[in-house]
């Protein structure tokens, strides 16, 4: 076998057998203060495929560790807890807002002003991966945040 068709071979071989089918919009990182170690990315993602799929991670440069989470009712207050992944139903859209779901950004590399724009690689049960761009944004209060698409 030739060089380049065995390479060819092995990178079919080693890709997943099928891909995530989901959309990503709206994603934007949370801009914050200086010297604040953690942030958040926020994103409607839909399933566009026949089949659900999971968000089981996430990966970025501008922080130590991606995690994804969600702000649960403990005992009469919000608390933020780590989950181990996010369903995505067929043919439904899932939002990761303010106060819900979202990838929390610990360990800040470095600081996130407004304008600034942060790369992030969403993680998926299939084994595909979708490398996103965000932009770096003021977080309203919930319900009022305007943000541009980005992907």
């Amino acid at each position: 076998m030739k060089p380049l068709a065995h390479l060819l071979l092995l990178s079919t071989l080693s890709a997943p057998a099928f891909a995530a089918d989901v959309s990503i919009d709206g994603a934007y990182a949370r801009a914050i203060p200086p010297g604040q170690p953690n942030s958040a990315a926020f994103m409607q993602i839909t399933n566009n495929g026949t089949a659900a799929v999971t968000l089981t991670g996430a990966k970025t440069s501008v922080a130590s560790v991606a995690e994804l989470h969600n702000h649960i009712q403990d005992e009469g207050v919000m608390r933020m807890r780590r989950v181990d992944g996010i369903e995505l139903p067929a043919g439904e859209t899932v939002s990761l807002q303010p106060g819900g779901l979202h990838v929390m950004l610990i360990g800040l590399e470095k600081n996130l002003a407004e304008g600034d724009s942060v790369d992030l690689t969403l993680e998926f049960s299939d084994g595909s991966e979708e490398a996103l761009q965000m932009p770096v944004q003021p977080v309203m209060p919930m319900g009022h945040q305007m943000h541009k698409s980005a992907n």
